[in-house]
């Protein structure tokens, strides 16, 4: 190979790998990485209640009238959730972040008979991931 198309293919080289390394976020951007345990501030419920929610033109009384209730099996599984709850810096683990804008969380949420883990559908901004 001649000397000039050698010094080309490097410089070819040199540019891709700059703009490669552009396009890579720095180490402490977590801002797209997922977490596994986190703290939620804000509202929290079943899918189709959260939805409701954040359509709702009156947020507060939505909330006030739609409470979290789930059926709560022998073994203490909480299932067929629906309503809203307050969250305020609750420990959380994710079990689904795969939404755009939602992600599914699993926390201990205080229902009629006692305080049972539940998923639940919070915000992705209302999400502090632990450190």
């Amino acid at each position: 190979m001649t000397p000039i198309v050698v010094s080309l293919l490097s410089a070819a080289l040199a540019t891709t790998s700059a703009l490669a390394m552009a396009e890579t976020p720095p180490a402490g951007n977590t801002s797209n990485e997922s977490c596994a345990i986190g703290y939620v501030t804000g509202v929290g419920g079943s899918a189709q209640s959260f939805r409701e929610y954040q359509s709702s033109d009156n947020k507060y009384r939505y909330l006030a009238d739609n409470p979290i209730q789930c059926q709560v099996s022998e073994e203490g599984r909480a299932s067929s959730c629906v309503g809203v709850v307050s969250l305020r810096n609750e420990r959380v683990s994710v079990y689904d972040d795969s939404g755009d804008t939602t992600m599914s969380v699993v926390t201990r949420v205080e229902l009629e008979h006692g305080t049972y883990p539940v998923i639940i559908v919070v915000r992705k901004q209302d999400v502090r991931c632990e450190e």
